[in-house]
């Protein structure tokens, strides 16, 4: 009998399925779209029925149109949008709130009036993170703060937190089934990454009982089964890792000093630094990478909250194009110098600025500009963010030369080509660019025995195109240049 690798990919935007073979191929792939939530400035929602329905239908929906039963899925791996906060209800299930998504800054006051440099070294120490908005933390206090009688539940151990992940392992397992993994904790700025353990004293600070909180589990481990009466039969989750961990774990990034990066609603460049949790002195992240029999390996992050996401704005907002796909030949017909500057800070600014008070703008407009140079700005804000990145990273003694890349938008190759000339380095696409589905399958096949190394998974990897600089010094620190003037005009 055949058998697959179900992924579980939920992001931002939508949720979606995939079939992977015991070769690590992707077999098939089903995929639903759901609505974002605005209620105010700088607040980002999504409704928790959306993402468990659009998870459920596209499940069924990928198994049912190939003929593939419940029996025949070795294993499940769930990877997810980070840091988006859920609390729920351990006995009825229902969550108190929207799920609050990782791009929401309504706890940027909150941050404010409890920043220090004592709190900030409090943070940083423990967890690698930076004390903001972005994180899970806040979000969950914020729940417990406003909503009517959340503090009351929590304090009885009524309330369950998750993110995404442990949102659907408990939904997919009936409520029977309360973990997380190593790399999603890491992102939650409660967890201390040295002795991989929730923070008696972080928990403290933001207010939150440590009984709300999921268990810890390795990224390949044994998460529970599904409940037969959703696919009609048991199957095994054995993989689970946040998607940007999940994408560097499928781009086989296991040496120290490999690099990757991500271009779907955000952007984020991770390094793997081994089993050193190195400390950046560049707003940089340090991250669990993945953890594997006990062991963790560690990263450095760069991220970057709107990529992909411009290009829907774009398309959706501003109405200039139809489709994502119309942008590369838009590109082609374009100089690089346009003159023309899109800074997308419609949610703040991430790494390394880390400004949520910062708004976007279009800069440089003239009576000649139009469609093409908006359009064509958009793609570029994506390269340019990533150098902002790669700067941190060289200023931390860690400069990538080679990045492999992967994500909806390295479809397109004049956006690598950018990128790869600005940033004065190599950069690789992979065969198969659903990178982040991939990593979870492969640590779900781990656990399931299909995949028996990391070695025999790194020279699964194959290279489809390789991108190299055309632009010399000059014109990139020019054009950079002018990219960090525009981004000044926007801080707060």
């Amino acid at each position: 009998m055949s058998r697959f690798i179900l992924s579980i990919d939920q992001g931002t935007t939508s949720s979606r399925a995939i079939l992977f073979t015991e070769q690590g191929k992707i077999h098939a792939v089903a995929q639903e779209e759901f609505a974002q939530h605005f209620p105010q400035d700088g607040w980002v929602e999504h409704n928790p029925n959306d993402i468990w329905k659009t998870v459920l239908n596209t499940c069924r929906k990928v198994l049912d149109e190939n003929n593939v039963q419940a029996k025949e899925i070795a294993a499940i791996g769930i990877t997810n949008q980070r840091e988006t906060t859920l609390v729920w209800d351990r006995n009825t299930g229902e969550t108190l709130y929207n799920a609050i998504v990782w791009q929401d800054r309504r706890t940027s006051e909150y941050c404010e009036s409890i920043q220090s440099p004592s709190i900030e070294t409090l943070i940083n120490d423990k967890t690698g993170l930076l004390l903001d908005p972005y994180f899970s933390a806040t979000k969950i206090r914020w729940i417990l703060e406003n909503v009517t009688g959340a503090k009351e539940k929590a304090a009885r151990g009524e309330l369950a937190f998750g993110t995404v992940d442990t949102f659907l392992l408990w939904h997919l397992t009936n409520g029977t089934v309360h973990r997380t993994d190593a790399t999603n904790a890491s992102r939650t700025m409660i967890f201390n990454i040295h002795d991989q353990q929730w923070d008696k004293e972080l928990l403290e600070l933001f207010n939150i009982p440590p009984s709300m909180l999921p268990e810890v589990m390795d990224s390949s481990d044994d998460f529970g089964y599904t409940d037969s009466s959703l696919f009609g039969d048991e199957i095994p989750i054995l993989g689970m890792a946040g998607d940007q961990q999940a994408a560097l774990f499928g781009q086989a990034c296991f040496e120290e000093g490999m690099a990757k990066s991500t271009y779907g609603t955000g952007c984020f460049l991770m390094l793997n630094t081994g089993d050193k949790a190195l400390k950046s002195k560049n707003k940089l992240l340090t991250t669990v990478a993945y953890r594997l029999n006990g062991k963790t390996t560690y990263a450095i992050e760069g991220s970057i909250f709107m990529a992909g996401a411009t290009i829907q704005w774009i398309r959706d907002g501003l109405k200039l194009i139809n489709s994502a796909c119309e942008t590369e030949s838009i590109a082609e017909k374009m100089p690089l110098d346009h003159g023309v500057f899109l800074v997308p800070a419609f949610t703040g600014l991430g790494a390394p600025y880390w400004d949520p008070n910062a708004r976007g703008a279009i800069l440089g407009l003239t009576r000649d500009s139009g469609i093409n140079e908006i359009v064509t700005a958009g793609l570029q804000s994506v390269c340019y963010q990533t150098k902002d990145l790669q700067k941190a990273m060289e200023r931390d003694g860690l400069r990538p030369t080679l990045i492999r890349v992967d994500g909806g938008m390295v479809a397109n190759n004049w956006l690598l080509s950018f990128l790869s000339s600005i940033l004065g380095a190599t950069v690789d696409r992979p065969e198969i660019i659903e990178t982040t589905a991939l990593g979870v399958a492969y640590l779900a096949g781990l656990k399931a025995g299909i995949f028996h190394s990391t070695e025999q998974l790194a020279n699964m990897w194959h290279c489809d195109q390789r991108f190299t600089p055309v632009l010399d010094d000059q014109q990139r620190n020019a054009l950079y240049g002018k990219w960090l003037d525009a981004v000044k005009k926007v801080q707060s």
